[in-house]
């Protein structure tokens, strides 16, 4: 293993571990998840069953599973960075995207590297069957990484660490190799209910219990239709994904900087104007988001996130910029966008 954790972090991996395949004790809280409809419109939670706590079901023959954790805060980040973040949340004209999709897709990151460790490893070892992953099939990432000993699930169900906060990707090598099991690490949230309390939307309804159908990022990213009109006010300004839960753990002081130039900041995904990235056309939005996570949800979807956030910026306070661009978007050919733009102008 000392060879393996070696070979991790010269591909910029800055933690490893080894679970077992054996998660029959986390199948009873799935279902009940699935079966309250939590998962909302990500039809895939659902298809695939109980596949997701079954690794030697999803790629047969695995006996092992490698964790890795990947910081992804930017090498400049600035000390104090979450109290700077949620000044950018006062700013209701700023569109805030999530610190994690500034960047490059960490699919795209996570992905090669993984091959690349998993090739260090049979080139040490022999062939061996395997497969790679990362956040993109029926894998119950942060349970295996509990497992593991990279964290502990927190409050938010995301994952935590003493040394790393929450602020880190997650990936996954499933193996047909028996390897030596990491001790998991213990529960260190204690008393704390930050991020419970600082949800906009209340989405966290008690610990480690998500409904993912109120999560601003589910709604801005995983949501394709019309935002609910009760949640459209609570979503400010934040236009892809949310990060308070993680702004205000306690623990994301130690949050680790990435060396990995693929996460830093790219020019007008931070620190722009709403009506500014409002106005691209969908060439612009392709070209500005190539190689981004966000391009996923497609222009149409980008330009409903930004008018429910100058809808509530206008209801923060009058702004004839805001209105000019709205109003030049009142006749887009989507009804959808359309929708959300009348309801930006309806003050």
């Amino acid at each position: 293993m000392s060879n393996i954790q070696a070979w991790a972090r010269e591909l910029g991996f800055s933690q490893i571990g080894v679970a077992g395949v054996d998660l029959s004790s986390s199948e009873a809280g799935l279902s009940a998840w699935l079966a309250r409809g939590f998962h909302g419109d990500m039809g895939y939670m659902a298809a695939h069953g109980l596949k997701r706590a079954r690794p030697a079901e999803l790629v047969p023959g695995t006996v092992s599973v490698i964790t890795v954790r990947m910081d992804y805060l930017p090498e400049t980040t600035p000390d104090g960075w979450q109290a700077i973040e949620f000044e950018r949340l006062a700013r209701p004209s700023e569109g805030i995207v999530s610190v994690y999709a500034r960047g490059r897709d960490y699919h795209k990151v996570l992905r090669k590297r993984l091959q690349h460790l998993s090739d260090r490893i049979a080139d040490h070892l022999g062939p061996f069957g395997h497969r790679v992953f990362t956040d993109s099939a029926p894998v119950l990432e942060a349970e295996l990484a509990a497992r593991s000993g990279q964290g502990w699930r927190g409050k938010h169900t995301l994952l935590l660490s003493r040394e790393a906060g929450s602020m880190f990707f997650l990936g996954e090598i499933y193996v047909d190799l028996t390897l030596p099991l990491s001790e998991p690490v213990t529960d260190h949230c204690g008393s704390c209910s930050a991020c419970i309390d600082v949800c906009p939307t209340q989405a966290i309804l008690a610990p480690q219990q998500l409904d993912a159908r109120r999560c601003i990022s589910y709604l801005t990213i995983e949501h394709a239709g019309s935002i609910p009109l009760e949640l459209r006010p609570l979503i400010g300004n934040r236009i892809y994904g949310c990060d308070d839960c993680q702004l205000i753990c306690p623990w994301n002081k130690f949050a680790q900087r990435s060396a990995l130039p693929d996460f830093d900041e790219r020019q007008g995904l931070a620190g722009s104007q709403l009506v500014t990235l409002f106005g691209w056309s969908e060439e612009d939005f392709l070209r500005f988001t190539e190689g981004s996570p966000i391009r996923r949800i497609g222009h149409e979807r980008w330009l409903r996130n930004i008018a429910v956030a100058m809808g509530n910026a206008l209801r923060a306070g009058a702004d004839p910029a805001l209105v000019q661009a709205l109003t030049l978007r009142a006749g887009h050919p989507s009804a959808l966008v359309r929708e959300h733009v009348a309801w930006a102008l309806d003050l």
